[in-house]
């Protein structure tokens, strides 16, 4: 049994184990990291990197025959479903590279192609490797959670992690899920030809502002997904040939059958227990340094760390966990700067507090301003006018902001940074922006924050018809 000593001991390959991997070893600490399956994690070989992919195959597709009102002759798309996967495969090892034993073997970093178990508070072990560290990050994030819903175990069902690996291209697709996942993948897979029923419990996009979401459900009804909500799926029966799904609302037929329901944490291989780390269902207990509750020598990052299930706060998490453990600064999370976006089309994203939300806990102090994509020059001539901005203001500064509509996620990129920085609304409101750039929404949204303050006060009618009558 070998033996080593470390700085720090990352367990998991993926964003956040990467990211904090990269820095620590660049800035000087010696650091082993653990992967026992594949570099780059959930997001790079099952998550965000193969669906945006496999949604620029059917954007493509649906863009040939919906050029009309563009003066495009429209065609019917010739989709080759396997060729598209194949596109969807390229584009991960297009990437993997950056993510590769190889790189990060060569910036310094001890890496052990093995899963990592604690065997006691400060060692962990890895294959034919134990490994004592000074500190330990648990950066093994999550995967689909499959419900045992009687009969499931009797019918072929795909998730995310081989749903990209699928060559024949569905007659009907089930998605069981009307979440961001399932959501994505019922859109790509009707525009690459394919019938689709999605599935929910509760109501599509649960998450997400109600009038936001609706805006996007419009558009997927509209292209011909039938979606069923508060239709929780008691049963299913069939065989992989024909599968049916039975809810209180009807029986489902298709066939084949996408569960998408959520996720649960990757800690099974862990045994927290041994290692002296509290945890729960929803990942390690920490605190908001992100450091075990009852290990003080393990840290916890990305989806294990029981907050925000999201590739960008699993990077944003090894920019804390890094200034606290290399520089020894105090560094804690917040979550009220985190955005997120689901790429359907129309996009939705949002960052901070939606409107329920922030009427909640603010009240009569909060305004919200809205702004409507059909009133944007840019989005006008592309043609892409559904959508809404919303901004939920309190003494000046943003404290959410909702988008549905054309490059929603490009867009909350602004809104993330002001309430970031604690940015007020005249920063927008100040910026100048190229003409015409889809950008301008953001602009004409903090706009309509000022503009009752302008154009309807009439103080401000007085002090201009004052100076009028006396300016020489």
């Amino acid at each position: 049994m070998n033996r080593i000593k470390t700085d720090i001991c990352i367990i998991g390959g993926g964003s956040g184990g990467l990211s904090i991997a990269a820095g620590a070893v660049q800035m000087g600490a010696k650091v082993v990291l653990l992967e026992g399956h594949k570099m780059g994690g959930d997001c790079l070989n099952y998550g965000c990197v193969p669906s945006k992919a496999l949604i620029a195959s059917a954007k493509q597709a649906h863009a040939m025959s919906h050029g009309e009102k563009l003066g495009v002759a429209e065609v019917q798309a010739q989709v080759d479903y396997a060729a598209a996967k194949d596109h969807v495969h390229d584009v991960i090892a297009t990437i993997a590279p950056v993510d590769s034993v190889e790189r990060f073997a060569g910036l310094g970093v001890h890496v052990i192609e093995e899963f990592g178990t604690f065997i006691s508070k400060t060692e962990v072990k890895a294959g034919d490797t134990i490994i004592e560290a000074r500190r330990f990050v648990v950066a093994t994030g999550s995967g689909p959670f499959v419900p045992p819903i009687p009969g499931l175990d009797t019918v072929k069902h795909y998730t995310n992690e081989d749903i990209f690996d699928l060559r024949e291209k569905p007659k009907h697709l089930i998605v069981i899920g009307g979440g961001p996942i399932g959501m994505e993948m019922a859109q790509a897979h009707r525009r690459l030809g394919c019938e689709v029923t999605v599935i929910e419990g509760a109501k599509a996009f649960g998450k997400d502002d109600p009038e936001m979401a609706a805006i996007v459900l419009d558009n997927l009804r509209a292209e011909g997904i039938n979606i069923i909500e508060e239709a929780q799926a008691e049963k299913i029966s069939g065989d992989d040939a024909a599968i049916t799904v039975h809810t209180p609302k009807g029986d489902f037929a298709g066939s084949h059958l996408l569960m998408a329901v959520g996720r649960k944490v990757n800690t099974d291989k862990l045994d927290l227990d041994t290692g002296g780390v509290a945890h729960d269902r929803a990942g390690l207990k920490v605190g908001p340094d992100l450091r075990s509750v009852t290990n003080k020598k393990v840290y916890a990052a990305g989806d294990v760390a029981g907050g925000l299930q999201f590739t960008h706060v699993a990077g944003y998490h090894a920019g804390v966990l890094i200034r606290s453990m290399l520089f020894g600064l105090p560094s804690k999370q917040r979550t009220d700067h985190i955005p997120w976006a689901t790429y359907t089309d129309p996009e939705l994203a949002q960052v901070g507090l939606t409107e329920a939300q922030a009427k909640k806990k603010f009240g009569a102090a909060l305004e919200v301003v809205r702004f409507e994509f059909h009133h944007n020059d840019r989005l006008i001539a592309e043609r892409k006018t559904k959508g809404l901005i919303k901004v939920m203001v309190v003494k000046g500064k943003p404290v959410g902001a909702s988008i549905a509509g054309h490059m929603a996620g490009e867009l909350i990129g602004m809104w993330a940074m002001a309430i970031a920085n604690k940015m007020k609304m005249s920063a927008i409101a100040n910026t100048v922006l190229p003409y015409p750039t889809v950008s301008e929404v953001n602009k004409r949204a903090a706009g309509a924050y000022f503009s009752p303050r302008l154009f309807e006060n009439p103080t401000v009618k007085r002090v201009v018809g004052f100076v009028q009558r006396w300016l020489p």
